[in-house]
């Protein structure tokens, strides 16, 4: 009987391909910018399904209130690959910076009324 092999642990996998950043070249060419303040994550079994957009008022999320510009679907293996490269640079940038509150009560200045 053959012996079963064990998977070598698993090295830290590069931010969203199977090279290291330092050796993949990209070409930015063509890309276009956005700026978009609201994200909608969805999915099926085989692929999650991420929309993109600005909301004009985002103060009230009514319906009309976003303007969705992109959809991205990718694997749940790019999603993962994906979550792993955020997580790495927003706790790089909550090293160099402090943390990041996400209640936008506690970031507004008292006093402030916009």
């Amino acid at each position: 009987m053959a012996e079963e092999s064990k998977p070598a642990a698993a090295a830290p996998s590069p931010a969203l391909g199977a090279a290291p950043a330092s050796s993949l070249a990209v070409d930015t060419s063509t890309l276009v910018s956005n700026y978009i303040n609201f994200c909608r994550v969805t999915g099926m079994p085989e692929e999650l399904i991420i929309d993109f957009g600005l909301s004009t008022d985002p103060s009230e999320m009514s319906a009309g209130s976003v303007i969705a510009t992109e959809r991205v679907i990718f694997s749940f293996y790019t999603g993962k690959r994906l979550l792993e490269a955020l997580q790495l640079t927003i706790a790089r940038h909550e090293a160099a910076f402090g943390p990041l509150e996400l209640n936008v009560e506690k970031r507004i200045a008292p006093g402030w009324r916009g």
